[in-house]
């Protein structure tokens, strides 16, 4: 059997109707996962899980939305995919939020505390909601998606920086409470990724060239760069993984 077979699992991965997380799901659902579309609008979901579904036949991929910043919804996220698919083997908690460019001594208190709660306090949420019939089987995976941002300092996405650094503790923290359950919980740290969420840091060609310029491999990575890690975090292969920080960045942090 192969080391990255994810055939029985189930995955919910937010933020999964485009970008990262839609890369994600697809290559969990290939690896044989069951998987959960979720974002925060309906359409783009359902869009997502009938592609999968017409490439890998009916019942691989449904669509749950939900938006990260409500409790009630991502615990309806947990509840949903238990009535739908039954038990839930893998969390990736890939969505999350960042509305404000520019120095730290110029973002609003809403707009911290909005990237706060999006990208830490609703990976607890989510998290909280799931992990326990994970414990109960004693088997679980669960993957944060942070970012390089978590390692760097910046003069322009410093609040989201220190919302994904916040992210390597939280699984750090995790890891070691769940851990005797064997119950994982791992970050995939990417670096500039080709997505509509990094688009103010690509799409320039000046700024991108800035950005790509002292890494070694000299280019913007794509979404599906990622989704082997998360496959393999997820899967066999990781099973001796945890509390980790797995930088996927084309060398920019060396």
């Amino acid at each position: 059997m192969s080391l990255f077979n994810l055939t029985g699992k189930v995955a919910i991965i937010t933020g999964s109707s485009r970008g990262i997380g839609k890369a994600i799901a697809e290559r969990m659902a290939e690896h044989g996962a069951k998987v959960v579309i979720s974002s925060r609008k309906p359409e783009p979901c359902a869009d997502v899980a009938a592609a999968i579904n017409k490439a890998r036949g009916d019942g691989t991929a449904i669509s749950i939305p939900a938006n990260i910043s409500s409790k009630d919804e991502l615990k309806h996220l947990v509840d949903e995919t238990n009535r739908q698919l039954g038990k839930v083997d893998i969390v990736v908690c890939n969505a999350a939020s960042n509305p404000y460019y520019g120095p730290m001594a110029g973002i609003e208190d809403d707009q911290f505390l909005k990237i706060l709660q999006n990208n830490v306090i609703a990976n607890h949420w989510l998290i909280n909601f799931a992990v326990p019939q994970m414990i109960e089987r004693k088997d679980g995976a669960v993957i944060i998606v942070s970012s390089i941002g978590g390692l760097r300092g910046s003069p322009v996405i410093g609040a989201y920086n220190v919302s994904k650094a916040a992210d390597f503790q939280l699984a750090r923290n995790l890891a070691v409470e769940y851990g005797p359950h064997n119950v994982r919980v791992n970050c995939i740290a990417p670096g500039l990724i080709k997505t509509d969420f990094a688009k103010a840091l690509w799409e320039n060609p000046d700024t991108l060239k800035r950005a790509t310029s002292g890494s070694p491999l000299r280019r913007i990575g794509e979404p599906d760069e990622i989704a082997g890690a998360a496959v393999f975090l997820a899967s066999a292969a990781g099973s001796f993984m945890t509390g980790q920080a797995l930088v996927v960045d084309g060398g920019a942090t060396i």
